[in-house]
């Protein structure tokens, strides 16, 4: 696995079915430069964590989209088992219409170029916080096993949006609404000193 954060996000051309149900050939990453993009991996359609951390993306498809960030899936499954997917009723281990494109990663050249293939072939549970430069700010990678939370996500977004606007840091723990520090020995100080015993 390679670190990719303060490089530039691997660029792709892919086929994927979008958020109104269309499928495309030539599902360009890069195309979304000028915006935050939030690109995660997940092993397999049709398996059993995946679903609910689709369902999870797609039910803060609206929050992502007012911090002005791109929700992109991407799996090694083909477009038309993203597409038969969409179409399984939640009920019945589907994910039903989501808001939010699926990108197909059949010959495991995305998922190789973002350095995350687990030793079966797939992709581990990996997310990436691309910025509106295109380099990546953020990552996570969990192992099958271990879902993620998109809430965490949210939360990066929202301390990537501060320290832009702000050009504070963001200490541990921090939260949308939260203190900052300003980047110097006296801001430490003056933050540790109120807020130590919440850490």
């Amino acid at each position: 696995m390679c670190v990719l954060v303060t490089k530039e996000a691997p660029d792709f051309s892919s086929s994927a079915i979008l958020a109104d149900g269309s499928i495309v050939e030539n599902f360009q990453l890069s195309k979304f430069k000028g915006q935050k993009i939030v690109l995660f991996f997940y092993p397999l359609d049709f398996t059993f964590v995946c679903p609910s951390e689709i369902l999870a993306h797609h039910k803060r498809v609206k929050a992502f989209a007012e911090r002005e960030t791109m929700l992109i899936g991407v799996s090694i499954d083909s477009k038309h088992t993203h597409n038969a997917w969409r179409n399984t009723n939640i009920n019945d281990g589907g994910i039903g219409v989501i808001d939010f494109p699926l990108v197909s990663d059949m010959n495991h050249s995305i998922m190789s170029s973002y350095g995350i293939e687990h030793p079966e072939g797939t992709a581990l549970r990996a997310s990436f916080l691309i910025d509106e430069n295109f380099v990546v700010r953020h990552q996570v990678v969990n192992d099958h096993p271990l879902g993620r939370n998109a809430d965490e996500m949210l939360r990066m977004v929202d301390a990537l949006d501060f320290h832009t606007e702000n050009g504070e840091v963001c200490p541990a723990g921090w939260n949308k609404g939260d203190e900052g520090i300003k980047e110097n020995a006296d801001g430490i100080a003056e933050y540790l000193s109120k807020n130590v015993s919440n850490l």
